[in-house]
């Protein structure tokens, strides 16, 4: 019995190495099939808010999930378009991963034809004992090694693939759960590391858009693999359902269903910003208030 066990396995494993597309393939699908929807996002937004300048050198910072793996084939594509001269560099960062996950990054970069470097931390053991904020602490470390390791390599800008419902999720997770209006910008210059800039070429890209490219092309990527969370991939979705963000892609899930531009709304409303409305804002950090200017009606 246990021997017709594993022989059926072996011919399932074998079934979906056949039916695994090429590297060529995946990028066929990117200029035909999902042109419009992922490779036209993308330039746009490149276009839309000056991501790419002549002589750029930019990291590519590969996480091994669907955006950051997709976000490398685009920036790939751009770059054979050759109307801005540009170089990259597709960094890997391993911040403690398992064996198995560190494997799936290195295997999916290899078939899909993405030349990565990898570069070792410890972060995951740094804030394994912090019970406050770990994650918020991880964010920050994982970004701070980031530019490190890019800078060294002699780029002067690193890439982050968040999408466009990362986007409009976090306006509202700001207004409902932090009390502000902000958004998360294309790009922005580093604090801490002169000369740097931090970009979002993904801005327009729907999530959903980058599923179906994901399951067109028979791809499996990395789901979850920080320490705090190692068996998400496999765990039942009401643990993932806790999360504040889970909640606020329900919300707009439903509100959806009622207003089918409500995601468009959400997002245009940080361009449509009334100051003459605003009760009170922040600029380069200093509050302003509707009452410093006042002026009493006669």
């Amino acid at each position: 019995m246990e021997h017709k066990v594993e022989e059926s396995e072996i011919n399932s494993l074998r079934s979906q190495r056949l039916e695994e597309k090429t590297a060529e393939e995946i990028e066929k699908s990117i200029r035909k099939k999902f042109h419009k929807q992922l490779f036209s996002r993308f330039a746009k937004a490149v276009r839309d808010y000056q991501l790419i300048q002549e002589r750029d050198r930019i990291a590519v910072c590969i996480s091994g999930g669907k955006d950051s793996m997709l976000m490398a084939k685009l920036f790939q594509e751009l770059q054979k378009h050759r109307k801005v001269s540009f170089e990259l560099e597709f960094l890997v960062m391993d911040p403690g991963y398992l064996p198995r996950n560190r494997s799936l990054i290195e295997e999916n970069a290899a078939k899909m034809g993405i030349p990565i470097k990898v570069f070792e931390t410890e972060i995951f053991d740094a804030v394994y004992e912090i019970e406050k904020s770990p994650c918020y602490l991880c964010a920050r470390m994982r970004r701070g090694h980031l530019y490190h390791q890019a800078r060294e390599l002699g780029c002067n800008k690193i890439a982050l693939g968040h999408h466009y419902d990362d986007v409009i999720e976090t306006i509202l997770m700001g207004m409902l759960y932090g009390g502000q209006v902000q958004t998360m910008m294309p790009k922005l210059h580093s604090t801490n590391f002169q000369g740097m800039e931090l970009i979002r070429p993904m801005y327009y890209i729907r999530e959903d858009d980058i599923k179906h490219w994901r399951d067109y092309n028979r791809l499996h990527f990395l789901q979850c693999a920080c320490r705090f969370t190692e068996a998400c991939a496999v765990r039942e979705p009401e643990d993932e359902n806790k999360s504040k963000r889970m909640e606020i892609k329900q919300l707009i899930a439903e509100m959806k269903q009622k207003n089918p531009f409500v995601e468009a709304n959400i997002f245009r409303s940080v361009e449509n910003v009334n100051l003459s409305t605003v009760i009170a804002y922040k600029e380069q950090g200093e509050r302003r208030h509707f009452l410093d200017s006042y002026q009493r009606s006669e």
